[in-house]
């Protein structure tokens, strides 16, 4: 079996296994696989060649395309997600919030709400901010 076939192979095995990971470790090294292959199928160099070609690009690959690539997949606009990428948001207060309840609209949808300070009133219109997040309920503070 010629060397560029075996190469060939090991990159596609290395790129079916990357699917069941998602790390993008794996896909880094069958790209170094591949360019292997190709190195291999064109020149006709000898085995050890091949294998630097393979070292090289996937070290290459590795350091310069990995960390781009998994910033861009697994990236968020703020970088928090759920009921923390919440907290600090202005609210709309709907029905008067006290320390029995109200409501408030955040982010487009309503939510219960209950003012931070025991003490605090807020009145429909007002806007508030959303200190943080208690089960269902976004308990409010004054605007900062």
């Amino acid at each position: 079996m010629p060397p560029a076939l075996i190469w060939l192979v090991f990159a596609l095995g290395l790129a079916g296994a990357e699917a069941l990971t998602g790390d993008m470790f794996l896909l880094m090294l069958s790209g170094g696989a591949l360019s292997a292959a190709a190195t291999s199928a064109v020149t006709g160099w000898p085995l050890w060649t091949d294998g630097a070609v393979f070292l090289v690009v996937s070290v290459l690959l590795l350091v310069l395309v990995r960390p781009a690539l998994r910033r861009r997949l697994w990236s968020t606009a703020d970088g928090e997600t759920g009921v923390l990428a919440l907290q600090g948001k202005a609210a709309l207060v709907l029905d008067r919030v006290e320390q029995h309840g109200g409501r408030v609209k955040l982010n487009g949808e309503v939510w219960t709400a209950r003012p931070l300070t025991d003490g605090d009133v807020f009145e429909p219109g007002e806007q508030v901010t959303v200190m943080h997040i208690d089960g269902a309920t976004a308990v409010v503070g004054k605007i900062l």
